[in-house]
């Protein structure tokens, strides 16, 4: 397997690595113009996506962290990038070359004083899984199997000049202008630094679990904080395949609605009775076990979520609201979806833009049951997404606008969508979660 003995950590390393880059995704252009003169503009558009997405995925497999994990949540943006960017980008959920031996060795040595052979029984050098902000390695002591996640050298101290040298690209990308804007990079920037305090990660992971052990099917290794600290967490070794593989394997419907209805429970708990949410559900956060249970893995992304965004959010997801003019305006001003300096053109391009959006994207939450297997609905959702990010007037106006608290909440519902989708749940009971909160 390939591995990475030294990963870029000084901002003048990691700048020439992106500078590279862009040198490879130039030359990529300068291939497309050549190759529209010998094959069809698709064809080229297509090879062009291709080579950038590899190239572009290359180099932030080198850089790791907030670098690396900038490709993961693009990844399950399904409509933001064209395909070949998320296939390749995907990968970076949790398929990385990991650390060499001697990298994992000096880690331990820093933070404990001895190598991972001194402190447990057994200790495979060849990490199981590799992804944007650490790796995963098995251990035993006691014959108890653990899984030991080791964070990458470096990654806590580059977080804040990585996006710094992003954050151009994405001001393009999302049509983002204002010295407001730095509230969205500011958000971000503090998810990833908590993502790094591995302190933290296994403080959340115990509450999480303790909160979470009444809802029905779903398990929780425990976590060992006497071979865990900052940069290190050490946890039970959990048995089982992947959320992407048990979808792929798995043929029972029964058991497929099964594992669907236990996360969305989860999520539901979450959002609605503890106010707090993993706000990372993607595949490689999931097993499921030989007995159908959904373990629940990693806990590194929580995000609180305060009263004054949750109410006029949630409140969205009633057809009442939904559909009456006067509360629909007052929810998007008070989410600051409507700013206070639109003009009449500009506000009512938003409030019916977002109300089109939010008619398709809150339809589960207006029934009993849902079917997440519906192909139509999310090809829908979409349709929509994809006309928006075609429309020319959208790209006049300034796409500096809601809260700063939407970027998690609505990444952990777009990604609790896509797996639910992808385990093809149907007969899901929305409103199971209820019986929790008493």
């Amino acid at each position: 397997m390939e591995t990475i003995d030294k990963i870029p950590t000084t901002k003048i390393q990691r700048a020439s690595k992106i500078l590279q880059t862009g040198a490879k995704v130039g030359v990529n252009y300068l291939k497309f113009y050549g190759d529209k003169l010998l094959s069809s503009e698709s064809e080229a558009l297509s090879n062009l996506h291709q080579s950038n997405a590899s190239d572009i995925y290359d180099g932030l497999k080198q850089l790791k962290g907030s670098a690396l994990k900038v490709a993961q949540m693009l990844s399950m943006e399904n409509n933001i990038l064209p395909e070949a960017y998320g296939d390749k980008f995907s990968l970076s959920q949790f398929s990385v070359p990991p650390l060499s031996a001697p990298l994992v060795n000096k880690t331990f040595k820093t933070y404990f004083g001895k190598t991972p052979k001194e402190i447990f029984t057994e200790f495979n050098s060849n990490a199981t899984n590799a992804a944007s902000i650490g790796q995963v390695h098995q251990a035993k002591t006691n014959d108890k199997k653990l899984a030991v996640k080791i964070q990458y050298p470096g990654v806590a101290d580059s977080i804040s000049s990585d996006l710094a040298l992003v954050k151009p690209i994405a001001l393009k990308m999302f049509n983002i202008k204002g010295k407001d804007s730095d509230k969205y990079f500011k958000e971000v920037e503090n998810k990833l630094i908590e993502e790094t305090n591995y302190t933290l990660e296994i403080e959340e992971s115990i509450n999480l679990s303790n909160q979470c052990k009444n809802i029905k099917n779903l398990i929780f290794p425990t976590y060992y904080k006497e071979f865990s600290c900052e940069r290190i967490i050490t946890m039970d070794w959990m048995e089982g395949k992947h959320l992407s593989e048990y979808v792929k394997a798995e043929t029972n419907q029964q058991k497929r609605n099964e594992i669907g209805q236990t996360l969305w429970d989860f999520y539901m708990f979450q959002l609605h009775g503890l106010f707090k949410v993993h706000a990372d559900p993607h595949p490689g956060n999931f097993l499921v076990s030989e007995k159908n249970e959904l373990i629940a893995i990693d806990f590194g992304c929580m995000k609180a979520i305060p009263m004054e965004f949750y109410n006029p959010y949630f409140d969205l997801t009633n057809p009442l609201i939904l559909n009456c003019i006067e509360e629909f305006d007052i929810r998007l001003k008070k989410l600051e979806i409507i700013r206070k300096d639109d003009n009449e053109i500009e506000a009512s391009f938003f409030t019916k833009m977002f109300h089109e959006l939010l008619t398709h994207f809150t339809l589960p939450f207006q029934s009993d049951q849902f079917n997440f297997s519906d192909a139509e609905y999310f090809n829908a959702i979409a349709d929509i997404g994809k006309k928006y990010a075609q429309n020319v007037e959208l790209k006049k106006y300034n796409g500096n606008r809601g809260s700063k608290h939407f970027i998690y909440i609505n990444r952990t519902l777009f990604g609790l969508y896509n797996l639910m989708h992808s385990l093809k749940a149907d007969e899901i009971k929305i409103n199971n979660f209820k019986s929790l909160l008493n």
